[in-house]
């Protein structure tokens, strides 16, 4: 018996692949192509609060990093902003590649909607964490010096190498996450995913754009010796490598996986409705 007769005999599907792969092609092309096509209202409203519902993991990463002056536990604490964030069905930027990706590549959206997704939940993310950093400043005096500290961290690089790959760690970070939270219904397994994410992400000192901004919003509300020179600096070598880092190292080799799978819905010689309802 030859592999590709092993495959088959072992799957349920014609691409010469696992079940589970069609599967996980299938759902990122469906799950993608509902977020390109909602309308504008939906998308800025949800968007914004991918800002706010982060936020709550800011908040509880300063209180924690006060407290315990430890990056590890706070990184714990800030899980708790991702978990929101999966749990209120808000975006995040970075999350957003994967998904759209698969669904343009498999004919159900087209490139525009991913720009404008994109500079949308870039845009609002940064609104909803700025209002959110905001609150911060005004509820919260006594924490005004972590505040200060933890961003001038993520300021004050020691090199530019080190800050590119910081950025690209954190677009694969994040985009990662979204893709494990996607395979899975569990709530404990994704409380998990996303206590790990946040450990990473803040224990390890990555830059994200739209979560370090947060804090580095806050800190320059509460007086930070940081000029808005020096954060559209910072946003414009860390944004990119977020999205490098992302489309790189997590969606470009998971498209690779599933290829034939999104070929097939592009030159319909499968229709989604029959992979939704194949065997598993």
């Amino acid at each position: 018996m030859t592999q590709r007769e092993q495959r088959q005999r072992l799957g349920t599907n014609d691409f010469d692949l696992e079940d589970e792969l069609v599967d996980e092609a299938t759902a990122t092309v469906v799950t993608g192509a509902k977020r390109l096509n909602r309308k504008w209202p939906e998308l800025v409203v949800t968007g914004f609060f991918g800002g706010v519902d982060v936020g709550l993991g800011i908040l509880a990463m300063i209180l924690v990093k006060q407290a315990t002056g430890s990056d590890v536990l706070a990184g714990l604490a800030f899980g708790i902003g991702l978990l929101a964030l999966r749990l209120a069905h808000s975006e995040l930027f970075t999350e957003e590649f994967l998904l759209p990706i698969n669904a343009v590549i498999a004919g159900q959206a087209n490139v525009l909607q991913v720009v404008r997704l994109w500079a949308v939940t870039l845009v609002t993310n940064l609104v909803g964490g700025l209002a959110f950093a905001g609150l911060m400043v005004l509820a919260l005096p006594d924490y005004h010096s972590t505040m200060i500290d933890t961003a001038m961290k993520y300021i004050d690089q020691p090199s530019l190498v080190v800050m590119i790959a910081l950025s690209l760690l954190a677009g694969a970070t994040v985009t990662l996450s979204t893709r494990m939270s996607q395979g899975t219904s569990n709530d404990v397994v994704l409380a998990i995913v996303s206590m790990a994410s946040g450990l990473l992400l803040i224990g390890l000192g990555m830059l994200h754009g739209a979560l370090n901004a947060i804090v580095i919003f806050a800190a320059m509300l509460a007086g930070a010796d940081i000029s808005m020179l020096d954060l559209l600096k910072w946003f414009a070598i860390v944004i990119p490598f977020n999205m490098l880092g992302g489309l790189l190292l997590i969606t470009l080799p998971r498209v690779v996986r599933t290829y034939r799978v999104l070929r097939a819905l592009r030159k319909g010689t499968v229709s989604l409705e029959d992979l939704e309802t194949q065997p598993s």
